[in-house]
């Protein structure tokens, strides 16, 4: 798919329930390029993805795939997508496997790095990338469950997932984290979940710190406006429609335009880069 192909208006939609669900989009994402040629530059590793069934998850577990990445992915409870992603995982060759929870939950993320350590015998990359977003029209209708269940799904659970994969990383690991243009510039509608992608940037510069010595390198992936299931469980279907149009790029980004990031930076070419926010915005974001 090349720009050309690249239409910047979505049909009018919306889904009732977060996170979303790929397969009830239209049109679906675009996952990864047939034009994308991998070189093994992730031969040998195991790879931890959250929020791995669909979307920016599932762009990047097929990305590490097709460069030679064992997978474990992670999601909540959509059980077709996760399914039609290990199924495309293992249609590039190496084993995958799918684990159901709640990452806000510590206890969860402990289960599921000791669930790939039994499978795979090792983790080399964690990917922290699930999360949720709920909009408000004014800051006063933020309520406190909200905004609890906000953070312990957006940056609780990439502490969690952390210090549960970090003993098992060694020397040559690496965790990426998926932040957000909304981290950076904030938004009017998105109030605790952009306070929650600023978290998980100072989260980011953070962990590189403290885990340099080790040899474990730390960096983040910050997406502008994505077309993913969280967008229509998120906006109304008119704010769909017209997603993504106020990038100087006038559209919205594909998946398979991330997946390529995080694969750079969980490489060798990556080697001397840590603590650094990759910003994949189309040029610039401004609201919806």
């Amino acid at each position: 798919m090349g720009d050309q192909d690249m239409d910047p208006r979505q049909p009018a939609q919306h889904q009732d329930r977060q996170p979303g669900r790929q397969d009830a989009m239209r049109p679906e994402p675009e996952s990864i390029r047939d034009s994308y040629r991998g070189s093994d530059r992730l031969a040998g590793k195991v790879a931890l993805v959250t929020g791995g069934d669909s979307g920016i998850g599932r762009s990047v577990a097929l990305h590490f795939a097709r460069e030679g990445a064992k997978l474990a992915i992670g999601y909540l409870e959509e059980t077709d997508d996760a399914r039609d992603t290990v199924r495309m995982v293992e249609e590039e060759g190496p084993d995958c496997m799918a684990v159901a929870g709640d990452v806000g939950d510590a206890a969860f993320c402990k289960r599921f790095v000791a669930d790939v350590l039994e499978r795979f015998g090792a983790l080399d990359i964690l990917v922290n990338n699930a999360a949720e977003q709920h909009t408000v029209d004014k800051p006063e209708e933020l309520t406190p469950e909200q905004v609890e269940r906000t953070f312990r799904t957006n940056i609780f659970a990439c502490i969690h997932m952390a210090t549960a994969a970090i003993p098992h990383l060694g020397e040559g690991g690496c965790i990426i984290n998926t932040g957000s243009v909304t981290g950076a510039r904030g938004h009017e509608k998105l109030i605790d979940y952009a306070s929650t992608k600023g978290a998980i940037h100072a989260l980011t510069f953070s962990l590189a710190q403290a885990l340099a010595d080790r040899g474990i390198r730390v960096n983040a992936v910050a997406p502008g406006p994505v077309w993913t299931p969280l967008i229509p469980a998120s906006f109304s279907a008119r704010e769909v429609e017209e997603f993504g149009s106020s990038t100087l790029l006038k559209r919205p980004g594909q998946p398979s335009e991330l997946g390529p990031a995080y694969v750079f930076l969980a490489s060798e070419e990556a080697s001397f880069i840590t603590g650094q926010i990759l910003h994949i915005n189309g040029g610039g974001y401004i609201g919806a």
